[in-house]
């Protein structure tokens, strides 16, 4: 830009004759073109994202490695798990969310901005708190719980997608993931201590029911023009259910120790779930859907059984038993999706429908659970607690800071990438580009 500025009036000078007066040099300069200011919510991203990346880097500076761990675990079947958790972040949830027709880069790009500043944040934020301290160690196991810490963000993600700027989202990556830190470590762990090894009630409800606020104090979208599918992007978008879907029992069972009657019953029972999750979607569907199958509740429903397994994934519930909460789970989500609570004008990508009330649901089934199978370690009124705790928690944190993302403004256009990416001429509504700059104009 200065370059183009410096040798537009440098040329512009060297026509001018000596004999030329600095009026006529200087009615030259001003009838320059100058730039006009950027589209609104890109200006001060890529600043706002380097002072978090700093204070991440100070934060760090006294962090170090813990490999006693090497001679005692397969560090390599946990790095395994680690992919898989991983995929489910950057694959999984980023072609889950390219369902609308003309925000394919914004689902996958922006996933990807948030998976890994969340890691980094959540890797710095929850072993401080757990500590006490930033001089602390860390291992895989410690990188791997950060990765699925960044799942609440994701989850919130789809509430708000195409609504918000990637500077919002930078600010609400910092906010949720501190929020979701301290209601995992000193309210869930330190004072419940809630038995939840696949995050049902730590992540599902609270991102869900976070997001779902910040959703409600930003407001609706201010057109709902592209908020819609199409074809191909219904495709992409079942490319991420099947990725979720095959990584879900690694998300579960990754965080209960390896060589455990508990890892292996985590394994067996979430894979169950998510059968009869699916099974029970496909069945219901054309009963909801005018005698078809519909892609909405099928890109998402299917993974419901693995939602509501989380927080009872670990316990000796039987086959049965986790066939029967992933049929009741796949249920829940598709009357959700096929008959919603809330409009996708708040609630862009369902996650009332898939996080939300099948977590409440497996939250429920972990009070209840106590009562079934005696011999286990869980107490009902802990999970009680837990379960509405986190709702009040999420629920007030998330309004918060909705209206703090509403302050920082909201896109000019929603649910189109033309509005922060440079894209293609066949992207649906591709002449967004040239109205956008003339509004600027």
């Amino acid at each position: 830009m200065f370059g183009t500025l410096f040798f537009g009036s440098f040329s512009g000078f060297k026509r001018c004759n000596l004999g030329q007066s600095l009026d006529s040099v200087a009615e030259m300069v001003g009838t320059m073109e100058l730039p006009t200011k950027q589209i609104p919510g890109v200006g001060n991203f890529g600043i706002c994202l380097i002072v978090a990346e700093v204070i991440i880097l100070g934060l760090s500076c006294r962090m170090d490695y813990d490999l006693s761990s090497m001679t005692d675990l397969d560090m390599s079947s946990l790095y395994n798990f680690y992919v898989g958790v991983a995929l489910m972040m950057l694959v999984g949830f980023g072609y889950l969310m390219t369902f609308l027709r003309a925000y394919g880069l914004g689902a996958i790009g922006l996933t990807m901005l948030i998976t890994c500043l969340g890691v980094q944040w959540a890797l710095v934020v929850e072993n401080a708190m757990a500590e006490g301290t930033l001089a602390f160690k860390i291992d895989l196991f410690d990188v791997m719980n950060a990765m699925t810490a960044v799942a609440a963000v994701l989850i919130s993600f789809g509430g708000f997608i195409g609504k918000v700027s990637p500077t919002q989202l930078v600010v609400v990556t910092i906010v949720e993931l501190t929020i979701y830190c301290a209601n995992k470590v000193f309210f869930l762990t330190n004072l419940l201590d809630i038995a939840d090894c696949g995050g049902t009630i730590i992540i599902h409800v609270f991102g869900a029911y976070f997001g779902l606020a910040a959703c409600r104090t930003i407001g609706a979208a201010t057109e709902e023009e592209h908020n819609a599918p199409s074809y191909v992007s219904d495709l992409f978008s079942l490319i991420g259910t099947v990725f979720l879907w095959l990584f879900w029992p690694s998300f579960v069972a990754g965080m209960v120790p390896a060589g455990t009657a508990g890892h292996a019953l985590a394994l067996l029972n979430t894979v169950l779930a998510l059968l009869a999750s699916t099974v029970t979607t496909f069945a219901l569907v054309p009963f909801l859907s005018q005698g078809k199958l519909a892609p909405v509740p099928i890109q998402n429903a299917v993974l419901a059984g693995g939602v509501s397994i989380g927080a009872t994934a670990n316990f000796a519930l039987g086959p049965l038993g986790a066939m029967i909460i992933g049929c009741i789970a796949g249920a829940i989500s598709t009357v959700g999706f096929c008959r919603p609570l809330i409009s996708s004008a708040y609630d862009t990508c369902g996650i009332n429908n898939l996080h939300g009330m099948p977590g409440i649901f497996g939250g429920i089934v972990s009070i209840v659970l106590p009562f079934i199978l005696k011999d286990t370690k869980i107490v009902a009124l802990h999970q009680f607690l837990g379960l509405v705790g986190t709702l009040a928690i999420a629920g007030t944190t998330g309004a918060g800071t909705g209206y703090l993302l509403k302050a920082l403004g909201n896109p000019s256009k929603p649910f189109h990438d033309a509005v922060f990416w440079e894209v293609a001429e066949d992207i649906p509504g591709g002449d967004l580009t040239e109205s956008l700059a003339a509004q600027e104009a």
